[in-house]
């Protein structure tokens, strides 16, 4: 199993001579990877299956059971990745949040745009807050925060508490986050809890983002408990977090934003254990992204301070991975500005609806005898049913939903019954980002099936959506078909080539525009005129995963002068790296002078402590961290954990011709590291 990369190579030897079967499932937007190993014969079996998003338990139950062999096994360990956190974030999708926010200017959260995914009215400034060395910067308004707990409750899935240097004290957050369970029972997480660096509109984004996320990653694991269940698996549950280690799922459930990038880090994951590239660029392409990330000496790089997904800065430890929206599924768009572009938001391809639903061949070709519009080929449909637990629609989404029955309804018939089409296309959306409808329209993988290189679902259906838009822009449809996937190549292009100018330190680069923007796209050849050309030499490899990847890699890492290694079990390297991993927690504690009382302060999870000498603090921080990672590593399942304690003294020095030495802080790093446990688990039941 892959640990993290200080690791030594007998972290995990304590169950030597134990041979374990693991079942590795990864859901993604568009398939459910499964995948049988045993520790010492390697990959037994894998399979794939279309996740189905409005019952995520078909396309779980159909990919497990594809694996398991007959007569059963014991199974030792489940483990889980997914992508649908990170789908969610990319295509705004997630459930309604109530922000409590302790000591903030409303001002200084203008840049981070909170208010895209938490609605105005469900954010709160509070009185509160800390400064920077841990004192009280007001007290805490507790009345204010009851009255703002009560209002929210009946309409938000869960809180999210974030106070100003809540990371340097957190009494406050500790005490709104009690009062919020006292209330209303409903989840509640903390800034504190997700990360320890500065920077109070990140840190109030991110744990909005966790909040958000709680009920869809609820859903998920329930359903994956529940088959468990149904077969007769009582093994531990774990989940694959943005780093690449595991988590048992109840940890997870309190931390979702945590498996922002599961999904991607798994599949990096995947590819070390398959592949023997050890300073590399590793591409996932899936349905719904592309993931890139770079391996050095055959480990997955992390980034300490946070991840960027989609259009969001997320303060979370994980692997390194840009992540763009673009795969197999990508809606297919065309505007003035632009022109043809791929993405980001994930449809359903017209050849997998007309395959699923027969009648929507029908629709297109009467649509080709109509006259032309935007709006043809393409289709909303339910994704997802009703309950009793559902939230609350407005009256103009309950309408639209009862506009739509059972089977898809083609966008321009469905507005063709709505009095202010423009207003019933922004309560669409909205039903979309809830997760509720999705469109189905013309994408990359209808491309591939209209030039012959896939035939898995409905040819006609495909070539007809290319039909369609090809008559609006003057081509023929094979034409069409071509551009679109070139532009797939291209826009991978762009984000591969971004991560290697990443690494090169060009963090700010943007590919998209610019000086930059012209020559990547000359060299990659979209853009093929003007007085000059360019090549380019990738020096490292692409190793390139995920079920789409033949279809458009060969091109891209041609005109990037790269080798491209494609392992075996390509396909399913993401669920491969769901059961390569280990558990790893880490605490990082801060010690600070305190001039006023020439003291140390240690800031602790709960509080702050002074001490006279700094080496009584540093040993008080040290002990802190060690219980805190071993503890943390426990709860996420790890079996005898390891834990290694680091201590980091920063001292500026004085300027030319100066010798003094100015102490400013330590940081204590305590990581936990162990192999999974293994055996048979208690597996909660619903409610």
């Amino acid at each position: 199993m892959i640990g993290d990369e200080d690791d030594d190579e007998d972290d995990y030897d304590n169950t030597e001579g134990q041979m374990s079967i693991l079942l590795g499932i990864d859901t993604g937007g568009t398939y459910t990877d499964a995948v049988l190993m045993d520790d010492e014969k390697g990959i037994l079996a894998t399979a794939k299956a279309l996740t189905t998003k409005h019952e995520l338990s078909v396309g779980i139950r159909e990919a497990v059971e594809a694996v398991l062999p007959n007569p059963p096994v014991e199974i030792s360990m489940v483990s889980l990745s997914t992508t649908l956190a990170t789908n969610a974030v990319v295509e705004g999708q997630g459930s309604p949040v109530g922000s409590l926010l302790l000591g903030y200017d409303p001002e200084t959260l203008h840049d981070v745009g909170i208010e895209s995914i938490v609605a105005r009215d469900n954010i709160v400034f509070l009185e509160g807050g800390h400064t920077g060395t841990g004192e009280e910067m007001a007290p805490l308004d507790m009345v204010g925060a009851e009255e703002a707990i009560t209002r929210l409750a009946p309409r938000v899935s869960a809180f999210a508490v974030s106070g100003f240097f809540g990371v340097r004290n957190p009494t406050h957050e500790l005490r709104v986050r009690r009062l919020v369970r006292d209330l209303t029972g409903l989840p509640v997480t903390c800034g504190h809890e997700l990360t320890t660096h500065l920077n109070a509109p990140r840190r109030a984004l991110t744990v909005a983002m966790n909040a958000r996320l709680i009920s869809l990653l609820s859903e998920l694991v329930q359903t994956v408990r529940d088959m468990l269940r149904s077969k007769g698996i009582r093994a531990p549950l774990m989940v694959v977090k943005g780093d690449g280690s595991l988590m048992e799922a109840d940890m997870a459930l309190e931390r979702p934003v945590e498996t922002i990038l599961s999904g991607p880090a798994a599949s990096v994951v995947g590819a070390c254990f398959l592949t023997d590239a050890r300073d590399s660029f590793v591409v996932d392409m899936g349905g719904t992204t592309t993931d890139i990330a770079a391996m050095q000496q055959g480990l997955p790089v992390l980034n300490e301070k946070g991840v960027r997904v989609g259009n969001w800065d997320i303060m979370v430890e994980a692997i390194d991975v840009r992540t763009t929206g673009l795969g197999g599924d990508s809606e297919t768009l065309c505007d003035g500005a632009e022109g043809l572009t791929v993405g980001p938001r994930r449809v359903i391809p017209l050849s997998l609806l007309a395959e699923q639903e027969p009648a929507a061949l029908e629709i297109l070709r009467r649509q080709m005898d109509c006259p032309m519009d935007p709006d043809q080929g393409r289709f909303v449909r339910k994704q997802r049913h009703m309950t009793g637990n559902s939230l609350t629609l407005t009256p103009g989404q309950q309408e639209v939903w009862d506009l739509i029955g059972d089977d898809s309804v083609a966008l321009i018939d469905l507005l063709a019954r709505v009095k202010i089409p423009p207003l019933y296309r922004r309560y669409l959306d909205e039903l979309m980002e809830q997760g509720l409808l999705a469109l189905s329209a013309f994408t990359p993988t209808d491309a591939v099936h209209v030039l012959g290189r896939y035939r898995c679902w409905s040819v006609e259906a495909a070539e007809l959506g290319a039909a369609l838009w090809a008559r609006q822009l003057g081509e023929e449809p094979e034409a069409f078909a071509e551009s679109v996937v070139r532009q797939v190549e291209v826009q991978a292009g762009r984000a591969i080539l971004g991560c290697a100018l990443a690494e090169e330190g060009f963090e700010t680069a943007d590919v998209r525009q610019g000086v930059e923007r012209v020559m990547i796209d000359r060299a990659l050849g979209a853009d093929r005129g003007g007085a000059f050309s360019l090549s380019l030499s990738l020096e490292r490899p692409v190793v390139a995963i995920g079920a789409p990847v033949s279809n458009y890699m060969p091109a891209v890492t041609t005109r990037m002068g790269a080798e491209l290694r494609v392992p075996e079990h390509a396909a399913v390297a993401n669920a491969i790296g769901t059961v390569a991993g280990g558990v790893t927690q880490t605490v990082r504690l801060l010690i600070r002078p305190v001039e006023i009382d020439q003291a140390f302060r240690v800031y602790l999870t709960s509080g702050t402590r002074n001490f006279d000498d700094l080496e009584e603090a540093v040993a008080c921080a040290q002990a802190e961290a060690e219980a805190r990672a071993r503890d943390l590593a426990l709860r996420a399942g790890a079996d005898q954990p390891r834990v290694k304690v680091e201590r980091i003294d920063r001292i500026a020095r004085g300027g030319a011709g100066r010798t003094e030495e100015i102490y400013m802080e330590t940081e204590v790093i305590a990581r936990a590291v162990g192999r999974p446990r293994m055996g048979n688990a208690e597996i909660p039941s619903e409610g």
